[in-house]
């Protein structure tokens, strides 16, 4: 029997219980006021006292909150919100600068309040219920008060716990009733202090081309953290982390999730006390930030989620997935199928004109495509990646007619029309630069550092981002057009802003994230009907923050399928598939010169968004007519492969094979897809265990090896794929099969649709 998402406050022992039929959170007021952390995990049954899950303790070297009471210390007691300097020497969830010097707070309890649903919070990202995501169930918010009463300070934080998802959403407010500024120097999200250390932390790492790689190690004692100062969320460090028991597997075993709702600077890090208690924070990096707030004001965190499981990492990355479907995107690309495009970067680069351009278009109408992308080089006057970022208006060289006119006549063709903007940046040689070269980021008297030969724009500055809505309004009311890939290719460098007085310069990198979003806001309010995709030189703002603006983000500027299976994989640990917008490219790679079939190009993009991005005409007709299929196989299933049950068997970035499966949420259907990377002579014989089906069920699998099984063979027993080549005929007289060639020579892949009987 499902259990509707519930909040319970026992006055008596000052005691918070939010649970749903999963998962319990609970936490309490502490003796002296402040906020206690009691427990975070499986659900348990409610009661009105669970004091004992703090297990106070008493220990020597260390300060106490009240004289002659030797258990009451921050030290030790695991809190909700802590701060640093009254007892506690770990590092806190926030920090204010006060008029004197002092840094030293006292936010005790003051009330609660509790609602139905949730939105998001106020001019950040944020997941939220309403009619459109009612069928998937509500949601309950706790809402508590805290407030220093000397400094005359109130911080709200915000709880969430859904029906049907097994996440708690979090964030904090911060408002200043005083007659005095406040400067804040830390905000974080949340914090949770966890019971014990007997955790692995996993990450995704990595660089352009090579994002989403998946680190994991054992927590020790001190300070483990990933971070970016880079202006953006990161290739190198997303912001995700998850803490695994050390016995955790995909299938089995407790793993917390902590995802964060941003796309600017962030840190995310486990701290581990000397009595094994483990202090996660997640929100914006400290590192260079400061808010200050005026005497009314108020500061508002990024939202994070925090997951539980305890049934293995791949239950939790489910949860995340249907978290983010369905709590997270908006608007009329939410749960709904994305159109299959073809983008003219790797086919053209800046070469191209209008007859080029119609010519694709042509024959990815022909091969079934439903959406044409022109890259970058359409507009100003842009023939290479010197000149004319920030003036969107069209290159006449290319199309005399404007791009208005180029929409129209793609149209015509039968196939909706993108276009590709970066709307963060500019380059030195443009109108816009020579009109506002004050608009760029960049401290005075300072040399500015170039990225990709561009600038960055001052989006801390409202006036940058009202000029940008309205030349992009401007454009977009003109044309035809269903799709804008939005792109960012550097990070920030010199971070400066004009618009912002000396004491507010802190503020900088948190005001040019808001710019970003308020920017989005406004052109997606105009546009409903376009689907917005993010990019960032590939995965480099990969994150949940901008998946409530764009649904769907170009993950990694490497088409190169071998290496995108590693990088979806490692997505895919806390990402939808619905987000992960994946390519066939040409051959060679243009990131590696790999040679890679295009079978299994297509069987790699099939798990994300499929798109193309290769020149079409010069295809031979078997590999068109195979495109054909590809296309037409996944227009079929996309629905399934977008929002079904993803299940990683095999891990790409440890051995030399990759599978995965997605199931229909009613387990009658799955895709399952195989990747060998280099082939080996004589190999011993794969055998995969499938996952997510009926175990009582029968299914007809259709592929290599096609036949009728029950669920619980395919997934207890498992499936034997083609076996490479092993030095014998193609026939195989014991085995009394033929071998087809699907599995022989390196970065090959085999495709099984499942379908219950």
């Amino acid at each position: 029997m499902a259990v509707n998402a519930a909040i319970a406050y026992h006055e008596k022992t000052g005691t918070f219980h939010l649970w749903n039929g999963n998962i319990s959170y609970i936490m309490s007021v502490l003796e002296n006021g402040q906020m206690g952390h009691l427990y975070f995990g499986r659900r348990l049954m409610d009661r009105e006292d669970f004091a004992r899950l703090q297990r106070e303790k008493t220990t020597g070297h260390t300060s106490y909150v009240y004289e002659s009471d030797y258990l009451l210390s921050l030290d030790i007691v695991r809190q909700e919100y802590p701060s640093y300097g009254t007892t506690d020497y770990r590092e806190g969830a926030f920090a204010i600068a006060q008029p004197d010097g002092s840094r030293i707070t006292d936010f005790v309890f003051s009330g609660y309040e509790i609602r139905d649903g949730k939105s998001a919070p106020e001019g950040l990202p944020g997941t939220w219920t309403g009619e459109e995501n009612a069928s998937y169930g509500g949601a309950k918010t706790l809402i508590i008060t805290l407030c220093d009463h000397k400094l005359h300070a109130r911080i709200l934080l915000f709880y969430t716990v859904f029906d049907a998802v097994n996440v708690i959403a979090r964030h904090a407010e911060i408002y200043n009733d005083s007659e005095d500024d406040l400067v804040l120097e830390r905000a974080m999200s949340f914090s949770v202090d966890l019971p014990d250390d007997n955790f692995e932390m996993l990450q995704l790492d990595g660089a352009w081309a090579r994002e989403m790689h998946i680190s994991r190690r054992p927590l020790t004692h001190g300070i483990q953290a990933v971070s970016s100062t880079r202006g953006s969320s990161s290739a190198e460090h997303n912001p995700f982390i998850a803490l695994l028991r050390p016995d955790t597997n995909e299938d089995q075993g407790e793993a917390y999730g902590f995802l964060l709702l941003y796309s600017g600077n962030h840190i995310a890090q486990a701290e581990v006390g000397r009595f094994g208690v483990t202090r996660i924070t997640q929100g914006i990096n400290p590192f260079g930030f400061s808010w200050k707030l005026c005497p009314g004001g108020q500061f508002v965190t990024p939202e994070a989620l925090a997951g539980y499981s305890c049934r293995g990492l791949g239950d939790l990355s489910r949860t995340f997935h249907r978290t983010c479907n369905r709590y997270l995107v908006r608007g009329q690309w939410r749960m709904r199928s994305r159109p299959v495009l073809v983008n003219s970067w790797e086919s053209a680069y800046f070469d191209f004109d209008e007859a080029s351009i119609l010519s694709m278009a042509a024959k990815a109408h022909q091969l079934g495509a439903e959406l044409f992308v022109v890259d970058d080089g359409w507009f100003g006057k842009r023939e290479d990646d010197r000149r004319s970022l920030g003036d969107w208006v069209s290159n006449r060289r290319k199309f005399p007619d404007g791009i208005e006119a180029l929409s129209e006549k793609v149209n015509a063709l039968g196939i909706m029309f993108g276009l590709w903007i970066e709307p963060e940046m500019v380059n030195m040689d443009s109108d816009l630069y020579r009109a506002h070269p004050d608009w760029v980021v960049g401290a005075p008297g300072r040399r500015r550092s170039p990225g990709r030969n561009q600038y960055v724009l001052d989006f801390a500055n409202p006036e940058v981002v009202e000029h940008l809505y309205t030349q992009l309004e401007k454009l977009l009311s003109r044309c035809t057009v269903s799709y804008i890939k939005w792109d960012m290719n550097r990070p920030v460098t010199e971070p400066w802003s004009k618009s912002l007085d000396p004491d507010r310069q802190g503020e900088f990198f948190h005001r040019y994230i808001l710019g970003v979003y308020r920017l989005y806001e406004k052109l997606t309010a105009r546009f409903p009907q376009i689907l917005f995709e993010s990019c960032a030189s590939g995965g480099a703002r990969f994150d949940a923050g901008m998946l409530y603006y764009a649904p769907q983000a170009w993950l990694s500027d490497d088409t190169d399928a071998s290496e995108r299976q590693k990088i979806q994989y490692g997505a895919s640990i806390a990402y939808p598939l619905s987000s992960i917008g994946a390519h066939v490219s040409a051959v060679p790679g243009h990131q590696t010169g790999r040679m890679v079939p295009l079978k299994t190009r297509g069987d790699t993009a099939f798990f994300g968004q499929l798109g193309y991005e290769l020149d079409l005409r010069k295809l031979t007709e078997e590999e068109q007519a195979q495109i054909q299929e590809q296309i037409r196989f996944w227009k079929a299933h996309r629905e399934l492969f977008a929002f079904g049950d993803f299940y990683r068997l095999m891990n790409p970035q440890e051995g030399n094979f990759t599978a995965w499966m997605v199931v229909s949420g009613d387990r009658k259907k799955a895709i399952l897809g195989i990747s060998k990377r280099l082939a080996q002579p004589n190999p011993p014989q794969l055998c995969v265990r499938l996952a997510g089906l009926s175990a009582d069920a029968c299914y007809e699998v259709k592929g290599g090896v096609s036949g009728i099984y029950y669920g619980d063979e395919l997934m207890y027993a498992g499936l034997y794929p083609l076996q490479g080549y092993a030095g014998t005929s193609p026939r195989n007289a014991l085995a009394g099969r033929v071998d087809s060639g699907e599995d022989k020579g390196d970065f090959t892949s085999q495709l099984y649709l499942i379908e219950e009987k």
